[in-house]
């Protein structure tokens, strides 16, 4: 008989994925904007054995913002917090390749990685609401051509930069005052 196994993530997304959840008796009194409330949630998911949790991002305000609540704390950063709070569970976010830069994007990432010692995974995106344009200075929706173009190259760079340094690069030899072998680090061009 073939061993199956079952992966599951929780999505943290407001105080539960209906809109009308955070009026539920039940739901947490945390802010939104309180990391509490997502470390807890990371929290039981791990020692629920979770594999992973997710945030979604969206760059513009929800239609439904009066009625309520959605997305708060910027993904990226909430997982650096989460992460130094877990030790085992997954930490991804949404990012999106239309309104970021490639070098920022990976940095970011590659920091999480770090810090999260492998857990963090990125959700990526290509941005298509016209209030996000707005967001970052343009006036209309950009293609989805455009937005697939671009998130191509954009992933095509990302991954580039992250393998930029070879697993070898980093000597750390102090006493020979040489941090890494400017040969093992290449551009991407």
């Amino acid at each position: 008989m073939k061993k199956r196994q079952l992966h599951l993530n929780l999505f943290i997304q407001s105080r539960g994925h209906h809109e009308a959840s955070w009026r539920h008796p039940g739901s947490s009194p945390l802010a939104l904007t309180d990391i509490a409330y997502y470390r807890d949630m990371a929290q039981r998911a791990e020692a629920g054995l979770f594999d992973s949790i997710f945030l979604a991002d969206q760059l513009a305000l929800a239609d439904t913002a009066a009625q309520a609540g959605t997305t708060w704390l910027e993904p990226i950063t909430a997982l650096g917090a989460l992460a130094a709070s877990t030790s085992r569970i997954g930490l991804i976010a949404t990012a999106s390749t239309t309104y970021s830069e490639p070098f920022n994007l990976a940095r970011q990432f590659a920091s999480l990685d770090h810090i999260s010692s492998g857990r963090v995974g990125w959700n990526i995106v290509t941005s298509w609401l016209a209030a996000a344009a707005r967001n970052y200075g343009g006036q209309g929706q950009v293609s989805h051509a455009d937005r697939y173009a671009r998130g191509e190259e954009f992933v095509h760079v990302v991954k580039a930069l992250w393998d930029s340094w070879t697993d070898d690069a980093v000597l750390d030899d102090r006493a020979g005052g040489h941090y890494a072998r400017a040969n093992h680090i290449r551009p991407i061009d």
